[in-house]
């Protein structure tokens, strides 16, 4: 791609995993000797069976190196005992300055189990020791080497068995330990100030536990001082909250929320201060009140008192109404979601209960395709090992099924008599908007657990707003209920939208109002000067004596209720019934209604038609929005041979000196594999190898012989049934075996490991047992990481193989690389040995498992490449470039992967072959604002070359844009945003969506719409100025919540151009011959 060559992007698609160097021979020595003395003290110390303090824990990596380096080229220890923002400020006599380091970022993976980590290993402190004879003078490589020496010897005289300890807070047995911690020596001695001690006690407390992002985030000064909030899990009710298991009594007194919930614009309380503030927003009204007001005054109305209060009393009553009506729809959802029923464990059986009955702590029973009541931690289910499918798309916009699982100790509670027998609480984090984040821990008091404490993860949290599938039944605990579940949390409330025309009307109609008042005060100037000069010809009159000033005052209301119609009350009403009659002709228009799913478009508000003629932004979800989520297996390359689904006349293989020229097709695979060519052992492992390296659930309905494949990605899914049409097809999976039909032949193969996809790897690999007892790996992924894994790069099909992906790209599919290994029953077990350390290691769990995936993944043979296409909704890609022709900028916000978002982002046309990609997967607050800076520099220095700057694009993770949007970065992101062609924030959570879309609102005069299909858009949909729904496969949701709601994006394009644009005119002209 172009983008590899451009000054602005650094290359981060290709990792180089340099080889370590050796160890000297002497070093190695000495490493043995600590090696025997470290057991032997560590045999000691399980004899000894000393208490342990509360959250310093003792890990040892072997041959892990835990560094990072800090901007200053500094090698600093990176596992302390909490894994997060650290701020250590340092004093010296020239200067103040204030370092920040991001210690451990591994707390913000969604997979990530937060558990503290155990301190430095054996290893690392004998590498403390070798740099001390390299140490240089300054005093804060000094004091960062003595910080060190001292962490490893406080944590080397703590005893192995408090591994086991809680990681949440004290328990009752150690709370009488606290004093027992070495304290902090002062190394202020050092030279240049020091450190401060008081900023060491703070940052290094151990008694401060887990914290979470708020707690870790004080400035210099109060860490300096060493004071700091109480952190998760410190025993402060602020920032863990205890949950009774099904003891609605101890729970009653923390007071938790109640499981209702309102989406409803209004409530019998808020409706007149809501309705009223939202109606006298408009000026005209405003003025029509108050000209009400003054005719009520005795004799100073020339005219009726009620000309101008009845007629505003009857646009208000009628505007009244419309609200209601549409607020009413939303009362009604609400209500049929909050009777839905839900079975709650009531002494020995579960009764059935309304949703908005349900309380924190509550025991429930959930059976397969039914939504989740609230967000709850699963103790069991119907499937082994206590695994569950839960569908999402509500969440995050994914309609594929994602693995949930219990812990294997509540795992076995599988009868009401189990369950009614469960003591204990848990303690969890207080309620937040992060999907893909839990931390808590659940405290047996005895009963069927007996008693013991069980750390628990996202994995064991189902959230309200899922569905459970492809699963009998589950057992659960609810922890967060109502508005506090994460669902919830990330919704926002429906705001109250006005137009760019009714505020420039409130403007008109205020310059209008001073143009009246200076023509009242000259009238009434006139009638005074008049009334004074001919006083003896009017005494007919009768006017009062000594009354200048009040007559005066007088004569300007009067003259005010004369002129009144300069500002026509019939304004607001005219422009309420023009725009009621422009949303109908949006309802009746025939080009778009959908005739496949008999979906008109319907305009669900009529105050924002004109906004659609004037939009410069457009934020739009991708899966369902863009796509229909449907990916087919077109081609693939096996061995250097083309196969295709469809093949022209033009294209189809012919042997040409011995070498294959075209293409065949999927018939033509089939007799291959069933005769005995020279390809077919190729064809054979290829075709094995999509059948079962994958994590792929089938699902089969009663009475059906189709299967039906869900996926975390559907590019999963496309190769499965890619190769089912080879007669490869997978029909079960159990927890450690999958089942596949070779050929008619049911065959069992025996899932060793998985080595799991990340945007990282950009691979994904699995070890299996074949049936005929060998062990092989499998692996697929993007073609640059997995040619550099090659253990020929040059010969085989490898050329020829490069050429059809570079086919594949320019035909717009989806590519990915096939390769393999035969693997030794003693290369496995070594290899599994250290497999199994790095997936219970309580520290930097996904960066040990993706170093070990590395030690096997090598060497690998290749065997081929798939293509796949991704299936646009009809009309996207022209719909897109006309609309950027308009000058309208697209920016696609979401929640799939990296890779994913880039494909359809070329599919569509979003980015063109010939863009600059500049791609931010930063971990840290100062990396991403450096990363920012630096492109912004780039493109302002680059200005007058021969860049074109008009084809960039901007592609940002959510992880990265969670700091972008922070106080002191989000005018660098908005800034170098802006100067993009196209924008892609890709794993973003629906809260970040509607954060970037208040952005853009806030900084740019400029109007926006955001389009979504999912309840995950909503929020996007309610913070833009125009929201517009899909009624897509993903529900009704956000077509709800939406002012305009539509069946295909591609309508988009004559909504906006044509109506929009209409309206637009034709309200102008109205407003301005009135």
């Amino acid at each position: 791609h172009s983008y590899l060559n451009s000054p602005l992007v650094e290359d981060d698609s290709i990792s180089v995993h340099p080889t370590q160097p050796r160890r000297p021979a002497h070093q190695l020595s000495v490493r043995r000797a600590v090696e025997r003395e470290e057991r032997a003290r560590r045999e000691a110390a399980r004899n000894s069976a000393i208490p342990y303090a509360d959250t310093l824990q003792e890990v040892d990596y072997e041959d892990s190196n835990e560094y990072e380096y800090s901007e200053y080229g500094q090698k600093s220890f990176a596992s302390m005992s909490r894994p997060y923002a650290k701020r250590v400020s340092i004093y010296d006599d020239n200067k103040r300055q204030s370092i920040m380091e991001r210690i451990d970022d591994s707390h913000l993976d969604r997979e990530h189990v937060s558990l503290p980590s155990r301190g430095p290993s054996m290893y690392q402190r004998m590498q403390f020791m070798d740099e001390a004879e390299d140490e240089n003078d300054t005093p804060l490589r000094k004091a960062s080497l003595l910080l060190k020496r001292q962490l490893s010897k406080r944590r080397s005289n703590v005893p192995d068995g408090a591994l086991h300890r809680s990681l949440l807070g004290p328990s009752d047995s150690n709370e009488s330990y606290r004093d027992t911690n070495i304290p902090m020596q002062d190394i202020g001695a050092l030279g240049g100030g020091g450190l401060a001690a008081g900023a060491l006690a703070n940052e290094f407390d151990p008694n401060r536990g887990l914290g979470n992002d708020n707690n870790n985030t004080n400035n210099t000064n109060n860490n300096a001082s060493g004071s700091s909030d109480p952190a998760f899990g410190s025993g402060s009710g602020d920032n863990f909250r205890t949950v009774h298991i099904g003891n609605r009594e101890s729970n009653a007194q923390f007071k938790y929320k109640h499981n209702r919930v309102s989406t409803a614009k209004y409530n019998f309380l808020t409706f007149l201060p809501k309705f009223l503030f939202e109606q006298f927003s408009k000026y005209a009204n405003v003025f029509f009140l108050f000209t009400g007001c003054i005719q009520q005054i005795k004799g100073v109305s020339p005219t009726s008192r009620f000309t101008t209060i009845v007629p505003l009393a009857v646009v208000l009553a009628a505007t009244a109404a419309k609200e209601l009506a549409e607020d009413l729809k939303r009362h009604r959802s609400d209500a049929d979601m909050n009777k839905s029923t839900a079975r709650v464990l009531v002494g020995t059986s579960f009764e059935e209960r309304a949703w908005r009955d349900v309380q924190v702590g509550d025991i429930l029973r959930v059976q397969n395709k039914e939504a989740i009541p609230a967000d709850i931690v699963i103790l069991s289910s119907s499937e082994p090992e206590g695994m569950c499918y839960v569908e999402t798309s509500n969440l995050d916009g994914e309609t594929n099924l994602k693995v949930k699982q219990a812990l294997p100790e509540t795992a076995k509670l599988m009868t009401v008599a189990d369950l009614s027998g469960l003591r204990g609480h848990m303690k969890t984090e207080v309620p937040n908007d992060s999907l893909y984040t839990f931390e808590g821990t659940l405290v047996s008091e005895g009963g069927r657990l007996g008693f013991r404490e069980l750390p628990l993860s996202p994995t064991q949290v189902l959230l309200r707003g899922a569905m459970l599938r492809n699963t009998n039944w589950i057992y659960a605990v609810v922890v967060f209920t109502g508005h506090e579940t994460k669902l919830m949390r990330n919704a926002t409330a429906a705001p109250i939208k006005r137009t760019s025309v009714e505020r420039t009307t409130n403007r008109q109609i205020i310059f209008l109002f001073i143009i009246l008042l200076l023509l009242a005060v000259m009238s009434a100037l006139g009638s005074q000067i008049m009334t004074s000069r001919n006083s003896g010809q009017l005494a007919y009159l009768y006017l009062p004596a000594g009354e200048g000033a009040k007559t005066f005052v007088k004569n300007i209301l009067t003259f005010i209720i004369l002129y009144n119609n300069l500002i026509p009350i019939s304004l607001i009403v005219t422009m309420e019934v023009v725009k009621f009659q422009q949303a109908q002709l949006i309802n009746a228009d025939m080009d778009m209604y959908d005739e496949a799913s008999d979906t008109p478009a319907l305009a669900r508000t009529s105050s924002l038609v004109e906004e659609l003629g004037q939009v410069e932004y457009i934020f739009s979800d991708k899966t369902g929005t863009l796509t229909c989520n449907i990916m087919e297996f077109r081609q693939c390359s096996i061995g250097g041979v083309m196969y295709s689904d469809v093949v022209e006349a033009s294209k189809r293989a012919r042997v040409i000196d011995g070498e294959v020229v075209g293409q065949y097709d999927f018939s033509q695979l089939r007799d291959q594999l069933r005769e005995n060519v020279p390809r077919s052992a190729q064809l054979f492992e290829f075709f094995q190898l999509l059948a079962t390296c994958h994590t792929v659930i089938p699902e089969q309905r009663p009475g059906e012989t189709a299967i039906e494949y869900q996926a975390s990605s559907p590019d999963e899914a496309a190769l499965v049934k890619g190769a089912s049409l080879a007669d490869f097809v997978f029909t079960t999976r159990k927890p450690r075996s999958i089942a596949v039909q070779v050929m008619g032949v049911e065959k069992e193969y025996e899932v060793l490991n998985i080595n799991e996809f990340n945007s990282t790897r950009k691979r994904m690999s699995a070890v299996l047992r074949c049936p005929d007892g060998s062990i092989k790996l499998y692996c697929k992924g993007a073609d640059t990481v997995i040619l550099e894994r090659l253990a020929d790069t040059t010969g085989g099909c490898v050329p020829a193989t490069l050429r059809h992906l570079e086919e594949y790209a320019t035909e717009g599919l989806r590519t990915l690389c096939i390769a393999m290994r035969d693997i030794s029953s003693q290369e496995y077990e070594q290899w599994n040995v250290q497999y199994t350390r790095a997936a219970t290691t309580l520290t930097n769990r996904q960066q040990e498992l993706d170093r070990v995936a590395e030690l096997i993944e090598r060497d690998l043979e290749l065997l081929g490449a798939t293509a796949i296409e991704d299936k646009l909704q009809d009309g996207v890609p022209q719909t897109i470039y006309t609309l950027a022709q308009a000058g309208i900028k697209i920016w696609v916000l979401t929640g799939d992967r990296q890779e994913t978002a880039i494909n359809i982002g070329y599919s569509c046309k979003l980015i063109q072959e010939d863009f600059s990609l500049i791609i931010c997967n930063e971990t840290t607050h100062w990396e991403t604002k450096d990363f920012l800076q630096r492109k912004l520099d780039a493109i302002r220095e680059g200005h007058g070359s021969n860049i074109d700057f008009d084809a960039l694009a901007l592609v940002i993770d959510g992880r990265s844009l969670d700091f972008a949007l922070e106080k002191d970065v989000e005018v660098l992101f908005l800034e170098l945003a802006t100067l993009c062609k196209a924008v892609i924030c890709c794993r973003v959570s629906p809260l970040q969506k509607a954060l970037v879309v208040k952005l853009v609102k806030r900084r740019r005069r400029a109007i926006l719409l955001a389009i979504g299909d999912g309840a995950n858009d909503v929020s996007m949909i309610q913070a833009a100025h125009v929201g517009v729904g899909i009624s897509g496969q993903e529900g009704l949701q956000a077509a709800r919540s939406a002012d305009f709601a539509i069946a295909q994006f591609r309508y988009l394009r004559k909504l906006l151009l044509v109506h929009g644009a209409w309206s637009y005119h034709r309200l102008s002209k109205m407003i301005l011959f009135s």
